[in-house]
Order: structure tokens, then sequence, then C-alpha cells
């Protein structure tokens, strides 16, 4: 993966359509309104009308002029788009054109250009078993960049500590935890993840999020995980998981693929309970490829 590949995605993203939605929340502003009310961006200061809310008086100038005054505030311009980006160990897998990893960093960024491009603040947290790492919302260059950036490092960091990956089953969970502390009401939330490690404790944090936010999520697949790469009855595979090597057979592969589609199939349940519609990319193919899916 290169940063000439994430610097690429922009020509996908401009394929893709700008998601609306209703608010969910008084401040949650997707968009510039000309409607004066209660929010994040002072205006000016006006007299005082009933049916004002009290609680915005300016009363210094109050004071000085001796009539009421009340602040007026413009609605928030800009939604915050979060990406939770899975880069857990067993990402780092592919039988095809891409590991896992690569793809989902891909889309991760493919997103991140269309939340610019439409005038978005892009923000990630991005989750691997050893770290977490935690990018603000920005909006305009600097929100692309951060997480370009953020990607490319991180996953460079990943690849050298395959061999020293230990695992850490919630690591996923707490990363939702702290999402959830993050993410302001109004938020647009994208996850991408193989499904292999989201548990059941994460719908907790999920569900309160769901409840002030939109979200919509990605489960990154490879062939060889989903049963359609075409394969003789009778076959020995090499296969490598950091400095271990083994060589698969047809029943074992049997056993194994049997695993992948329980895990992708408790990621998409998961997500039904969230009433989150979840997208399947293929790391054999080009995202390009996929644009559909990506609709």
């Amino acid at each position: 993966m290169t940063q000439k590949e994430l610097l690429a995605c922009q020509t996908i993203a401009r394929a893709l359509p700008e998601k609306r939605s209703k608010a969910r929340a008084n401040l949650a502003g997707h968009r510039a309104s000309l409607i004066k009310g209660r929010g994040m961006e002072f205006a000016e200061v006006r007299h005082y009308q009933p049916g004002d809310d009290v609680r915005t008086i300016d009363w210094r100038v109050t004071a000085r002029t001796g009539k009421v005054h009340t602040k007026l505030f413009v609605e928030e311009r800009e939604r915050p788009v979060l990406i939770l980006l899975d880069l857990s160990h067993s990402l780092y897998f592919g039988s095809s054109l891409l590991l896992q990893s690569v793809q989902a960093a891909h889309l991760a960024t493919t997103l991140g250009w269309s939340a610019i491009q439409h005038g978005d603040r892009l923000g990630a947290l991005i989750a691997t078993e050893m770290e977490h790492l935690e990018l603000k919302p920005r909006s305009r260059q600097q929100g692309i960049l951060q997480l370009i950036s953020a990607i490319q490092s991180l996953h460079e960091r990943q690849l050298n500590q395959l061999s020293e990956y230990q695992s850490e089953p919630e690591h996923l969970f707490r990363a939702c935890q702290r999402l959830r502390r993050i993410a302001k009401p109004g938020s647009l939330i994208w996850i991408i993840s193989d499904g292999a490690n989201l548990t059941e404790n994460c719908l907790a944090p999920l569900s309160d999020l769901k409840r002030h936010c939109d979200m919509g999520a990605f489960l990154i697949t490879d062939p060889l995980r989903q049963g359609t790469l075409a394969l003789p009855k009778q076959f020995q595979l090499p296969v490598k998981e950091g400095n271990r090597e083994m060589v698969l057979n047809r029943a074992g592969y049997d056993t194994w693929l049997q695993k992948q589609l329980s895990s992708q199939a408790h990621f998409t349940q998961m997500m039904q309970k969230l009433n989150v519609r979840t997208r399947f990319i293929d790391a054999g193919m080009s995202l390009n490829d996929q644009i559909g899916s990506l609709r």
C-alpha cells in the first residue's frame, strides 16, 4: 500500500452519491442553514422578541443599552464523518489481488475523500490489537491528509509486528466505547471490518451511537474466505500466519471456511440488530470495480 494509491482514491470518491439524512438532534446541522437558532456559531445580537430563549440573552449588551438583547447563532455548517477502521491481525490476509487490510484502507480513504468533497469534517478511529489511533474531525485537505498519513504509518507498523501478534478479543469493544465518547450527535459513522473481532459486547456502545448518529457498515471479504475461489477437490495449500507455516488440505480448508462464513454472518446479524445496512467489499477485486456496492 502506497500513499499514491490512497491519493488516487479521490477519483473513486467522485462517483459516490452524497449520503443525506434527517437530523437526529437540534444541533446536528448537516449543511449550511439559512435559519438562525441555537447552535454552535455566534451570528449577531438583536433586540429580544417574545418567544426568544431567555438563556440566549446577552446581559452585557442589555446592561449597556438598557434594552434587552439576545444572541443569535447559526446552526452547524459541517457534519462530522467518523470512520471506525478495523486493522486487526485477521485483515492481513489475501488470496488474490489485495490483502483485506489494504482494501479496507482503500475503502476508508475513498469514504474520506467523499466526505471532504461534500464539505464535511473528517475524523477516524483506527483500531488494532496493539493500539488505537484517534483522529479528530477536521475539514478540507487537513482531514483527508491526516487520515492517509495515519493509515499508511499504522498499516506499516502492523505488518512489521505480525510475528509479535497477541490476541486481544475485546480491543474493538474498547474502540466502540471510545467512539461513543467522541462522536457528536448528527455524525455519520462508517464501520469497516472483516467481522472477526466485533463481539456481542460492541452492541451496547454502537446502539447508543445509533440513537443520535447515522451509521453504515462495510464487511471486507476475500475469495478464499467466501468460498468463491475455484479450487480442485484435492489440493495442498501452503499458508503462513506470522512466522508459522503450514499446509492446508481440502478437509482443513472446508472446516476453516465454515468458521469464516459463520463469523461474517455474525457480523451482518449484529448490524441487522442495529438496523444498519452492511455492504460487502471483496479484496479480490479493485474497489473501482465495486462502485455499486458503495452506493
